[in-house]
């Protein structure tokens, strides 16, 4: 019963259906589809309280993120990814903002200028810390909880979203290989390295693509002490000059589309817009079967 359910629930981001009634409904009519999930007749397909129970039990195991762990490793791991394109998007979500969130490492001080004779020793960054860390550490500091984010657009704007941030590495062949999820305050520069942490596990890659939010002195070195070539487009702080790409760097550079285009095709046609559950991890669950759907289609056009 659950792995048809689970079946169902990919259709229907492949479908990109906005509710399970909607879903129910169109099993009802499509019988091939019907079958192929496991039900040979519409008065076998399971009542709408079933699949929300299925949902849950599916979101709180993390089924979802395990099965496209597999897929990655089963027809990646074994062959050298060319590039390693990574980048955010902002998932709008329909619950209550948590307005405050406090970290268990930050250390609180009086303002001030100390006094004399206090030595105070200056506060690593989110991103100093995790150079250190392991990917436990990491993924279990950052916040995952609903909230509000603001975020620059390819066009230069500053956009708000309450919800939450995904954040994706995308491998050639417009392949979603390693997925996080945090608050949509977190800032991309934060999740970098748990990403490459993650991917690191999952396939070998030569190139890291990254744009002017992860221009970090530590995600350069994390990604060289792997072997990578980090090429991250510049940022020029407090009005510096921004450097430009040497020709064939700049031609690299260029295959981070690719990310942008699954970030396109999880909202416009996976389901990513229509998002009617709450909490993290159904939130997550919800996304997952979008990205597992693209990560199939995108695997079976290599084949």
């Amino acid at each position: 019963m659950i792995a048809n359910i689970l079946k169902a629930f990919v259709a229907k981001a492949v479908y990109n259906l906005d509710t399970t009634r909607s879903l129910i409904s169109y099993l009802e009519s499509a019988p091939t589809l019907r079958r192929l999930c496991g039900w040979e007749f519409k008065k076998n397909i399971p009542h709408e309280s079933k699949f929300s129970r299925v949902f849950a039990d599916i979101a709180n195991t993390e089924l979802c993120q395990k099965i496209h762990e597999k897929m990655i490793i089963s027809n990646c791991s074994k062959r050298v990814i060319g590039h390693v394109s990574r980048d955010s998007t902002a998932i709008e979500a329909r619950e209550k903002i948590v307005h405050k969130y406090v970290s268990d490492t930050k250390i609180t001080r009086k303002r001030g200028r100390p006094k004399r004779g206090d030595i105070r020793t200056k506060e690593k960054t989110v991103v100093e810390r995790q150079f250190g860390q392991t990917f436990e550490e990491n993924i279990s500091e950052l916040p995952n909880h609903c909230n509000k984010g603001n975020k620059r657009n390819s066009n230069g704007y500053n956009s708000s979203c309450k919800g939450y941030k995904l954040h994706i590495d995308c491998i050639d062949g417009d392949i979603p290989a390693s997925v996080i999820l945090t608050s949509a305050s977190v800032h991309d520069s934060q999740v970098a390295i748990p990403l490459t942490q993650m991917s690191k596990e999952r396939f070998t890659n030569l190139y890291d693509l990254m744009d002017a939010a992860y221009d970090s002195p530590s995600i350069h070195q994390f990604s060289q002490d792997l072997g990578h070539i980090p090429i991250i487009d510049h940022n020029p702080r407090r009005g510096g000059t921004k450097k430009q790409f040497e020709p064939l760097e700049k031609r690299r550079y260029n295959e981070r589309s690719s990310v942008e285009r699954v970030n396109s095709y999880l909202k416009d046609s996976y389901g990513g817009r229509a998002i009617r559950v709450k909490g993290h991890q159904k939130v997550m669950a919800h996304l997952m079967f979008g990205i597992i759907a693209i990560t199939a289609n995108q695997l079976f056009k290599l084949v």
